[in-house]
């Protein structure tokens, strides 16, 4: 293991159903299997991340297979650039594991698999149905993990200290990173916007990092009213919507939209 204390960053061991550091902090594990290492000072909100509720939708829309396609692609692509079998990866903002799981699965038994996120009610819902991955509540700006300790590391969607990144991974190592391509929801836009506008590239910089490749990955999505609700929820369009393209949504018996993913891999010097 190579979990390190949030607090004096130490190296944390597993005594019963305890992580500890030589300094005596302390962090009990959790029934589920995970460890909450996202100590109150480090906190922004009192239950970061998002509700139960969000969380629950977010697992059937995903389960409903609409992103198994970008699932699909992130798991061979990691897979053809990570062959050693005893690999370590983090997930970074893992959610309710959805993508973590898939990633477990393919690694085989002698990988250790990480899902990190700081919303606990995501993290207690993925350990709870997916014991092989080891989960814990933690801050992305703050990894609790060693130095050099990490063969890759996923980021979908999800913020990151760029300086953690190459803090945690081995001289090597990997990040894939997942963003919204050109075309990305762009129906949701037209219900939204007078004037639809291409999604923007990340403009995000790795220093000490070279880019090995990139991919696109797009294709039509025919969603149920409910689900084209879930996805309105997921994405940072909800905050504009209408109640009227609430209402719309909900009412309609099918909604086309385009999935546009842009898949990096980035390798630390």
């Amino acid at each position: 293991m190579s979990l390190i204390c949030p607090l004096c960053h130490a190296s944390l061991t597993l005594n019963a159903r305890s992580w500890c550091c030589e300094n005596r902090h302390q962090f009990d594990q959790a029934k589920e299997g995970y460890v909450n290492l996202l100590p109150v000072q480090h906190k922004r909100s009192r239950e970061p991340g998002d509700s139960a509720e969000m969380m629950q939708a977010r697992r059937e829309f995903l389960e409903a297979g609409y992103y198994q396609p970008l699932r699909d692609q992130v798991v061979t692509l990691l897979a053809s650039v990570l062959q050693q079998p005893a690999c370590h990866i983090l997930d970074i903002g893992c959610g309710e594991g959805y993508y973590t799981a898939a990633l477990a699965e393919a690694a085989g038994e002698k990988a250790e698999i990480y899902g990190l996120d700081v919303a606990r009610t995501a993290i207690r819902l993925a350990a709870k149905r997916y014991p092989a991955v080891r989960f814990c509540v933690a801050s992305s700006q703050r990894l609790p993990f060693a130095d050099g300790s990490l063969d890759a590391i996923v980021r979908i969607y999800a913020p990151c200290n760029e300086a953690e990144l190459a803090r945690v991974l081995k001289p090597g190592g990997l990040v894939l990173t997942v963003t919204p391509g050109p075309h990305h929801l762009q129906q949701f836009k037209a219900l939204i916007y007078r004037e639809v506008q291409l999604h923007v590239p990340e403009q995000k910089s790795y220093p000490g990092f070279r880019q090995l490749a990139q991919h696109a990955l797009r294709y039509p999505m025919a969603l149920t009213g409910a689900a084209a609700t879930t996805l309105l929820q997921m994405t940072p369009f909800a905050w504009r919507a209408r109640e009227s393209v609430w209402q719309t949504l909900q009412q309609c018996e099918q909604f086309s939209c385009d999935a546009d993913f842009t898949l990096t891999l980035w390798q630390r010097d």
